[in-house]
């Protein structure tokens, strides 16, 4: 089996599984149906074809920055009669950053990972106003390891603003310098549940059918673990002073 892994990263994402009518929600990490959308769209498949093939390669997501949940209100009208639809609520996750991997075999997922790189359609994140801030493919993003085994191993794809919120709010709840050498921040990982184990939870996502005219999902059973991410020294981005009588280096802003 071959893994492929994909950096999910944007300003705003949206993963929906459960949105109906006006009301459109997002779950808190990207959801099979959409990333399985993704690949589709980079294939450049039309919405009616078959999605067997996707649908039997082995899903999961880490959570590397989960980001903040923010609601937005939007208006439409008919496109025939003109006419104003109902205000419509819209759920996005804002500043956040995943990664996501499906398991396979070989060719499949090394076709998948062909059409990442030059996409047929835009990717974008759940929806078509969530467009990747970061290259979906990263160093490491093709690998023969398990999907647990990835997403374990894959280097933690944090903002660097993030890591440093996260190592100036850990410093004052720590009592010495080798206390926050000891502390790691925790990064979920949801899987497909494997057959015969009991889920942790549920959720209709795994698509049938693509087809605008009938849209279909079927239940998938999801399994949580997590994993310490890589521990990250806050001030590696910064550079020495350069001696007395010389410019300072330069260095880069984030």
């Amino acid at each position: 089996m071959t893994v492929l892994l994909l950096r999910l990263a944007g300003p705003l994402q949206a993963w929906g599984s459960a949105a109906r009518f006006v009301r459109r929600t997002t779950e808190n990490a990207p959801t099979k149906s959409g990333v399985l959308g993704l690949l589709a769209a980079a294939e450049g498949r039309p919405r009616s074809a078959d999605l067997s093939d996707l649908v039997a390669l082995r899903f999961g997501v880490r959570v590397d920055q989960p980001g903040t949940r923010v609601r937005d209100f939007q208006t439409a009208h008919h496109a025939d009669s003109g006419r104003a639809m109902p205000l419509s609520e819209r759920y996005y996750l804002a500043d956040a950053v995943f990664v996501a991997g499906v398991e396979g075999e070989e060719e499949v997922v090394r076709r998948l990972h062909a059409a990442v790189d030059a996409p047929r359609f835009l990717p974008y994140l759940g929806r078509r106003s969530c467009s990747p801030s970061r290259p979906l493919l990263f160093e490491g993003s093709l690998t023969d390891h398990s999907l647990e085994d990835a997403l374990r191993a894959a280097p933690w794809q944090a903002s660097r603003w993030y890591v440093r919120q996260l190592a100036r709010t850990a410093a004052p709840l720590s009592r010495s310098s080798s206390d926050r050498a000891g502390s790691a921040e925790e990064l979920d990982i949801l899987v497909d549940c494997p057959p015969g184990e009991n889920p942790d939870f549920s959720l209709r996502d795994t698509p049938v059918s693509f087809d605008p005219r009938h849209r279909q999902y079927a239940v998938r059973d999801v399994r949580t673990s997590y994993v310490e991410a890589p521990q990250h020294d806050p001030t590696a981005h910064l550079r020495r002073a350069a001696a007395p009588g010389r410019p300072a280096p330069a260095t880069d802003v984030f």
